[in-house]
C-alpha cells in the first residue's frame, strides 16, 4: 500500500484549486440510470470513488466512460438492475442506485451496504421512502429487494435528515406518476446540486436546500449535460491545512457560502478568512497564538462532521483547552489514538473530545482509519517540529481527495507518496 510522507514545519504560500465535489457527483452520477440517453458530467474529481461508480453502472448495463474531470454515461444494450455485494461494500454511496432503479425498470436488487468505520449508517429511511412511494420491500441473504410497475407520488417525512436517503427519494420520485413531497430533508448544497440536475433532465424540483422539497415526476426524463459544483470538504480541509500550518494561501473556486460554520470558527480562532472574486484566502501569522474554539457538529448548515477531525488538529495547536461534540457519528473519534502518538494531548467521553492544546506534535507512523481522519493526520504532519510522519492507508485518502499531497507540495509543503510499503 501506499504511504504519504510529510516533513513538516513549512509555511504554507501559494494558489491551489478545488476540485469537483465528489458527495455531489456520486448521486448524479445515479442519476444517469434514470434516462438511456448519453449524460455528460464535467468537473469530476479523479477519484478512487468515482471509479468504482463507474465500475457499478457499468454492472448495472451503462456504457460508461471516466475520463475526469469528464465523465460520460449511456445506456447499454441491456439493463440489470442489481447491485452486487462485490462493489457495494467498496463504497456506502452505491446504495444511491437503489431509487433509480427501481424507477426506471421496476425492480431492484442492490445489497445491504452493511457498516462502516466510523459508525452504522442504515438505509431503512431510504426504505421507507420508497415503500411510500408504492415499492415492495423485502429483505433477504443481505440485499434489498424491491419492485413496484410504476411508483406514485406521496408525502415522505424523514424521521431525521438524511442526506442519501433524500437523494434517493428525490431520484425515485423524478420517475414516479404525480406529486411527492419530501419532509424534513438534508439541506446539504449536495442536495440542493442533484435537484438542478433532475430539473435538467425534466421532472420539477422544488425546495432542493431547504427541509421540504416538492418533486413533479414525468413519464421519461432527458440525459443531462453538467457541471460538478466544487468541494467544500476539500475547500474546509485546505483551509485548516493552511490556518495550521501558517501562511497565506488562495484557494480557487472555492464554495465559500457553503462554509459559513466553518469559516466562523476558524475566524474565532484568529484566522483571516477573506473573500477574493471566487477565491478564498487565508492567512495566519505563526507566531500569532491561536484561540481555542469549541464545536458541535451538526446537519448542514451546521459544523459539517466531515470537518470535525480536521478541525481538531488545528485545536491541538491553539493554547488552552477546546471541546469537540460529534452528533452525527458514533465512533468518529478514531483519529484520537494516531493524534496521541504524536504527542497530542486529548481526552475522550463518549461523543466529546477534549483537546489540550499548545503541546508541540512530533513525527510518527500513524494509521488512517477513514477518509477525514487520513485528512486530519496529514494535517497534524505538516505541524510537526521535528522527525517525519508517516500515514499508512492512504487508500483511505484517495477516496475523497484529489492528489492531497501534490496540492499541498504545490504550496511549499514537504509532502511525498511513496509507493508500495507496507501498510
Amino acid at each position: 500500500m501506499d504511504v504519504i510522507r510529510i516533513r513538516g514545519g513549512k509555511q504554507l504560500q501559494g494558489k491551489i484549486r478545488v476540485s469537483g465535489a465528489k458527495n455531489a457527483a456520486l448521486p448524479i452520477l445515479c442519476a444517469t440510470l434514470l434516462s438511456d440517453g448519453e449524460s455528460i458530467l464535467r468537473n469530476v474529481p479523479a477519484l478512487k470513488d468515482i471509479e468504482t461508480t463507474g465500475e457499478l453502472l457499468r454492472v448495472l448495463g451503462r456504457n460508461v466512460m471516466v475520463d475526469p474531470p469528464l465523465v460520460r454515461v449511456a445506456g447499454g444494450p441491456e439493463a440489470n438492475p442489481e447491485a452486487p455485494y462485490e462493489l457495494v461494500k467498496q463504497m456506502r454511496a452505491s446504495v444511491l442506485v437503489l431509487g433509480p432503479l427501481v424507477a426506471r425498470y421496476g425492480r431492484a436488487k442492490v445489497s445491504l451496504p452493511g457498516g462502516c468505520q466510523i459508525g452504522s449508517r442504515p438505509v431503512d429511511q431510504h426504505l421507507k421512502g420508497l415503500e411510500a412511494l408504492g415499492a415492495t420491500i423485502r429483505l433477504s441473504n443481505g440485499y434489498i429487494h424491491a419492485e413496484c410497475k410504476r411508483l406514485k407520488g406521496a408525502e415522505v417525512v424523514f424521521d431525521m435528515p438524511t442526506v442519501t436517503g433524500t437523494e434517493n427519494i428525490m431520484m425515485a420520485a423524478a420517475l414516479a406518476k404525480g406529486r411527492t413531497t419530501l419532509v424534513n430533508c438534508a439541506r446539504e448544497p449536495e442536495v440542493e446540486e442533484l435537484g438542478r440536475v433532475l430539473n435538467k433532465m425534466g421532472a420539477r424540483v422544488d425546495g432542493a436546500g431547504t427541509d421540504v422539497i416538492h418533486i413533479e415526476g414525468r413519464d421519461e426524463l432527458d440525459p443531462f449535460d453538467h457541471a460538478i459544483i466544487s468541494d467544500r470538504i476539500e475547500t474546509g480541509t485546505y483551509m485548516v491545512a493552511a490556518a495550521a500550518a501558517g501562511g497565506d494561501v488562495l484557494l480557487e473556486n472555492a464554495p465559500l457560502e457553503d462554509l459559513e460554520a466553518v469559516v466562523s470558527k476558524l475566524r474565532a480562532t484568529g484566522v483571516e478568512v477573506g473573500r477574493e472574486g471566487d477565491c478564498v484566502r487565508i492567512r495566519r501569522d505563526p507566531d500569532r497564538p491561536l484561540r481555542p474554539v469549541d464545536v458541535m457538529t451538526a446537519p448542514h448548515p451546521g459544523f459539517p462532521t466531515d470537518m470535525q477531525a480536521q478541525f481538531m488538529v488545528l485545536m491541538c495547536l491553539a493554547r488552552g483547552t477546546s471541546r469537540i461534540v460529534e452528533t452525527i457519528f458514533e465512533n468518529r473519534f478514531m483519529h484520537v489514538p494516531e493524534l496521541r502518538r504524536m504527542g497530542a494531548e486529548i481526552d475522550t467521553d463518549g461523543h466529546t473530545a477534549h483537546v489540550h492544546g499548545g503541546r508541540p506534535l512530533s513525527g510518527a507512523k500513524v494509521m488512517a482509519t477513514d477518509l477525514r481522519a487520513s485528512a486530519s493526520l496529514v494535517i497534524a504532519g505538516l505541524l510537526a517540529t521535528e522527525g517525519e510522519t508517516e500515514v499508512l492507508r492512504v487508500y483511505h485518502l484517495d477516496r475523497g481527495y484529489e492528489y492531497m499531497e501534490r496540492k499541498l507540495a504545490q504550496l511549499g509543503a514537504d509532502t511525498v507518496r511513496m509507493k508500495g510499503q507496507p501498510g
